[in-house]
């Protein structure tokens, strides 16, 4: 794991003589549980690129040029995170299915699966790639190594025999006369 001795050496020796100063400018500029993975990820950046660290009174300025850029990084990942969690509040809250409706849709998502494992693997995995994954025809073309008019018939193709497979297994309710006086 370790270069060598004396990367080690220098490692420890620019660690304990700079970390209070890289602690306190995460510290002035993020939150403290912030500060700490900031801290954290400047003296991994500095143990992965020992051999290019300054020497001597260079070694803080170059440690806080990596800390600029890793507050940018944290600081860009706060707003990505920020934008996704206001376009999720933005969507309305699915409604809450009463008992009835969750049990029709297990009898539903069950059926989906076993008419999905009654499928050859080759239709399953397309079918998997299209639904689960979202993929779209011409990147199902590039995991399959197919070309884009092949990749879009073979999920046509699949989505047709998963209709058909659904369609085997239904269950089937038939409503039934209930005799008078209740349950006896």
């Amino acid at each position: 794991m370790s270069e060598s001795p004396s990367s080690d050496m220098k490692f420890r020796e620019v660690f304990d003589a700079h970390l209070p100063s890289v602690q306190r400018y995460c510290v002035r500029r993020l939150r403290p549980a912030d500060a700490n993975d900031a801290v954290a990820e400047i003296f991994l950046v500095a143990w992965r690129r020992i051999k290019q660290m300054p020497e001597g009174d260079e070694a803080l300025p170059w440690l806080l040029g990596v800390a600029r850029n890793v507050i940018r990084n944290l600081e860009r990942s706060g707003r990505r995170a920020s934008r996704l969690k206001a376009r999720v509040e933005q969507e309305p809250a699915p409604a809450n299915p009463g008992p009835e409706a969750q049990v029709i849709r297990r009898v539903e998502y069950a059926e989906v699966a076993a008419a999905l494992e009654s499928l050859n693997p080759s239709d399953r995995e397309i079918i998997r790639l299209r639904a689960w994954e979202e993929l779209t025809a011409p990147q199902i073309a590039v995991v399959l190594g197919c070309s884009v008019a092949a990749a879009e018939k073979r999920v046509t193709r699949a989505s047709q025999r998963l209709t058909k497979a659904v369609e085997r297994r239904k269950v089937k309710v038939r409503p039934r006369a209930i005799r008078e006086g209740g349950d006896a």
